[in-house]
């Protein structure tokens, strides 16, 4: 066996022994989330899961945990990082509200906002304005630990064993795949809809995503900007803009993470990566 070979083999036995501690602790909270009740605490278990599985693999395999990307990097990627998902989600919002397949302003929710900030008389505009800059701020930073769970496994270990064996290409479609088919218990149990439907959306929206998330995670060395775009991903859709978004007979077909808007605004900005991630060699 050459060395190359030999590497080869290395590197697919620490993926096998990856994916298959990551099955067996994510099954657990699967089924704490499926079968018993979706508490945030379980939620969380599971989105704590991809590091775990990183570090007990890197245990197995005798490498040290301090060998992953840790750095901050440039605040360039991370900025990046957060901003690309507020383009996109607004971009994808912006034309739900325009052509009427959903609407703008939820009164409940602007309600519901006004009373939890201790502001129920206040006009819509300064209760929409200062929970989107709380949700934009304060809720994010306060989810970046569960967050963090998730990329550590995926971002921070995950892609760089993939990108050994695989090109650029194969890291993103595989390691999305994964990703996409890893959240797929809570989708079909939760999701409410056309089943099919949401897990086709979901999962060119995680594959478009992950274009993006790789890229930035490979050309910065560190798995900070994948956690801010992950953080700034989930805070836009499920905190600001889904709840913001009047629904009506074809709403849901369209918004959210299990409808078309945001697959295809994503999907858009991922060629533009795939693209510059060619040039750079990656």
């Amino acid at each position: 066996m050459t060395e190359t070979q030999a590497d080869k083999r290395t590197t697919v036995i620490t993926l096998l022994v990856f994916i298959g501690i990551l099955t067996v602790l994510s099954a657990l909270a699967h089924y704490a989330i499926v079968a018993l009740i979706p508490t945030s605490l379980y939620v969380g278990t599971l989105m704590m899961m991809p590091a775990v599985a990183a570090f007990l693999t890197l245990k197995l395999r005798r490498r040290t945990i301090a060998s992953l990307p840790w750095k901050w990097g440039k605040h360039g990627a991370n900025r990046a990082g957060y901003l690309i998902p507020v383009l996109y989600v607004s971009i994808a919002y912006g034309l739900v509200w325009l052509t009427g397949l959903g609407g703008f302003g939820n009164a409940e929710t602007i309600t519901e906002w006004g009373q939890s900030l201790g502001l129920p008389e206040a006009p819509a505009f300064v209760v929409i304005g200062l929970m989107g800059v709380l949700m934009a701020v304060v809720q994010f930073v306060k989810s970046l630990g569960t967050i963090a769970g998730e990329e550590i496994g995926w971002r921070g270990f995950f892609v760089w064993e993939l990108r050994k064996i695989f090109s650029f290409n194969a890291t993103c479609l595989i390691s999305g795949g994964i990703w996409a088919v890893w959240h797929y218990p809570v989708i079909i149990a939760y999701g409410g809809g056309n089943t099919l439907f949401q897990l086709a959306c979901f999962t060119v929206m995680i594959i478009a995503m992950s274009v993006i998330m790789t890229y930035y995670t490979f050309k910065s060395g560190s798995v900070w900007p994948a956690i801010m775009f992950h953080g700034a991903h989930n805070i836009y859709i499920q905190k600001i803009f889904t709840p913001l978004t009047v629904e009506n007979a074809s709403t849901a077909l369209w918004t959210d993470e299990y409808g078309l808007m945001i697959p295809i605004t994503v999907s858009l900005i991922a060629i533009i990566y795939w693209q510059r991630a060619r040039r750079a060699g990656l």
